[in-house]
């Protein structure tokens, strides 16, 4: 992961150099103007350890593999209005303070599925819980089968963040005739909440399946954005951050939580729009 950051960022630098060189910079004013998107996107994770404890039980399983959770590519849900939040989505609304800054408030809908039946480390204890796994473990072999352990953010792992976005016109296409069309690079930071609804069934509890406010993330990112008509655009991006959440809801009991924390890749495709209120903007 960090080695396709390094990749992007060193991409970043060089294209806008050469575009300065060449003389295809353009400056724009952007300064008033606010934008907004919707698009969708792809997720990878880093193995993580979590940690699970309640009144009868305290272990940890450690390097534990999760992926996403695509929808099958078609008009529907991807397109439907009712199911637009079944696949994996991004939302952002944004305002431009500066020709070239913006800050902005996204919700990146991403969806975290813990593999099941692979095999993992615990450490721990697990005491009167009606089924074969009480007992004390000392760095042991367990499989994740449905009966122990289900465990998933799917609606979703909510990351509600807010960024600062550099946003440059690297190839304007007007000496080449095609007037409509500017090619632009965005980069920027970002930190948020997050907001899961986790799906978990653990030693045989009643499924939970609730928002809760679980913890918080941080995240760089940088795009390639084509615009049209100086309003409408398309946009993709490639994003990285850790994500840690020390307060997990497990089971319908306040007193059963888990804790996790683990890094994310994320790629995303975008559709878009600039706008303007009143009389502001150039």
């Amino acid at each position: 992961m960090k080695r396709v950051l390094i990749l992007v960022i060193g991409f970043v630098s060089v294209v806008k150099s050469y575009s300065q060189e060449q003389e295809l910079f353009s400056k724009k004013h952007y300064k008033g103007q606010f934008f907004t998107y919707w698009g969708w996107n792809r997720d990878w994770y880093t193995n993580s350890d979590i940690h699970f404890h309640g009144n009868n039980y305290n272990f940890k399983l450690s390097k534990v593999v999760a992926k996403d959770s695509q929808s099958p590519l078609g008009l529907d849900p991807y397109l439907a209005f009712s199911d637009l939040t079944i696949p994996q989505t991004n939302f952002r609304i944004g305002y431009f303070f500066k020709d070239n800054w913006s800050i902005s408030l996204g919700l990146d809908h991403m969806k975290y599925v813990m593999q099941q039946d692979q095999v993992v480390k615990i450490n721990g204890n697990i005491q009167n819980s009606g089924t074969p796994y009480d007992g004390v473990y000392n760095n042991s072999d367990i499989k994740l089968t449905n009966d122990f352990l289900q465990f998933e953010h799917t609606d979703g792992l909510n990351y509600i963040n807010v960024e600062i976005r550099r946003f440059d016109n690297i190839l304007n296409l007007r000496r080449f005739h095609l007037p409509n069309i500017d090619f632009n690079l965005t980069e920027g930071v970002g930190l948020g909440a997050l907001l899961p609804k986790t799906n978990t069934t653990l030693l045989g509890n009643y499924r939970y399946d609730e928002f809760h406010l679980a913890g918080y993330g941080l995240g760089a990112f940088a795009g390639l954005n084509i615009t049209f008509f100086e309003y409408f655009f398309i946009q993709s991006e490639l994003k990285g951050g850790f994500i840690n959440m020390p307060d997990i809801r497990t089971t319908r009991l306040t007193s059963d939580r888990a804790d996790q924390h683990f890094f994310f890749l994320q790629t995303n495709f975008l559709v878009g729009a600039n706008f303007k209120l009143g009389r502001g903007g150039k």
